[in-house]
This record gives structure tokens, C-alpha cells and sequence, in this order.
């Protein structure tokens, strides 16, 4: 189990840390529906990891890749490829970060983002965590490089299980926070809300890097090998 847990930790931390999501989720918590959008968001985020991780861990696992070459080049040249889009995404994201004094901007679908319907919230938070590109690419190099390690099924059911709940963390903590902090919370929120938005490209081209090096550097052993 412990070697599930440490495959899946890093892209776990990498889904955790994402601007973009934790600023939609505070801002639905500054609204008149904030006890319903906020969990609905948090619930559509889990659910869309859930299925994503467990949907690319059980296909992983299916190929065998733990006894079949093949199947375990296989995976090994998706991870390669998962490394260069992240990669190309970093750079795409470091040339339009905000010139100089620049205020830097947020996608356009935020502006509403406050008055949306509870029904709205989840699917905006399944949309974040199994859709969004970098999510996406973390979540499918966890899980496939889960089934590269040929683990008992229930030790891999508590790793993914594990990815779910730290990837989620950063979501939930607002949640509750806002659940519980009154006043206080609304402060810190606000603070938080503008650190990620005035920080958001450099974080998110860090991340990009970092785990397209990642993916690309466990790739080469087994192809090598």
C-alpha cells in the first residue's frame, strides 16, 4: 500500500494546488447560495476524480503491465506524452502571464459565477477536476502509473482513494472553513482569493513543469530497461 500512496502523492498535491478552481469555489461562497454551491462544487469535483482515477487505474491494471512488456511500454510512452503536453502547456501559460504592473485576468466564465444554480456548481466542479486539462493529465499519470505497479486490488483502491481526498483537500478546506469561520472566514477568503488570482500563471506554469519533467523522467526506466 505504501508504495501505491507514494506513486500517487505527488499528482495528488499537483490536482490540490489549482488556482482556478479554489478561486470559483470561493466565490461561490461569497454568494446568497454559498451553502449549497460551495458543497455541490466539492461534490462534482470528487466525483469527476473518482471516476477518472478509478476508470484509467482499472484499464491500466486490465493490460497487465506489471508481467506484459508490451502493456507496460505502453503506458510508459503515454506518460511520455502526458510530460510533453504538460510541458507545452507550461510554456504556453509562462508567454501569457500578465506583462509588468499588468492586472492580471480571469477566465470570462467567472463573472457569473456567483449567481449560478446549485445544479450549475456541480457541474462546474465536475468540468474543473475531470475535464481541465491539467487535472486531467495529473489524474490520468497517477492512476496509469498506479497500474504499472501490479499491487493487490484493494491496496490500490485505498491509493486511489487517498488521491481523491488529498487532490480534494484544497477544495474541501475552503468549504468547511466558510462552514464554520463566519465573519473571520469571509476575510481570509477574500485575502486568499486575490493572492491566487495575482499569482495564478506563475503557479500553474511551476506545476506544469514539474510534473511534465515528472512524468517523463518515471517514463524512461522501464523503457530503457
Amino acid at each position: 500500500m505504501g508504495q501505491g500512496i507514494s506513486e500517487i502523492l505527488t499528482f495528488a498535491v499537483g490536482v490540490a494546488i489549482s488556482p482556478v478552481p479554489i478561486i470559483a469555489v470561493i466565490l461561490m461562497l461569497f454568494s446568497a447560495r454559498a451553502k449549497v454551491n460551495g458543497p455541490m462544487f466539492l461534490l462534482g469535483w470528487v466525483a469527476a476524480l473518482t471516476v477518472v482515477s478509478f476508470a484509467v487505474y482499472f484499464a491500466a491494471d486490465a493490460s497487465d503491465p506489471s508481467t506484459s512488456s508490451g502493456a507496460n511500454d505502453a503506458i510508459s510512452w503515454g506518460k511520455v506524452i502526458l510530460g510533453a503536453l504538460l510541458l507545452m502547456l507550461a510554456v504556453k501559460t509562462w508567454r501569457k502571464r500578465p506583462a509588468p504592473g499588468e492586472q492580471p485576468g480571469m477566465p470570462k466564465w467567472m463573472d457569473g459565477i456567483d449567481a449560478i444554480a446549485p445544479g450549475k456548481a456541480l457541474a462546474l466542479g465536475l468540468l474543473l477536476a475531470g475535464v481541465n486539462p491539467k487535472n486531467l493529465l495529473l489524474t490520468v499519470g497517477a492512476a496509469a502509473g498506479l497500474g504499472q505497479l501490479g499491487l493487490e486490488t484493494t491496496d490500490a483502491v485505498v491509493s486511489l482513494i487517498v488521491f481523491v481526498i488529498i487532490a480534494s483537500a484544497t477544495i474541501a478546506l475552503p468549504v468547511l472553513y466558510y462552514l464554520v469561520g463566519g465573519d473571520r472566514a469571509h476575510a481570509t477568503l477574500t485575502d486568499l482569493k486575490a493572492w491566487l488570482t495575482l499569482h495564478n500563471d506563475a503557479v500553474m506554469t511551476v506545476l506544469f513543469l514539474v510534473f511534465g519533467v515528472k512524468l517523463v523522467a518515471d517514463a524512461i526506466p522501464p523503457l530503457t530497461g
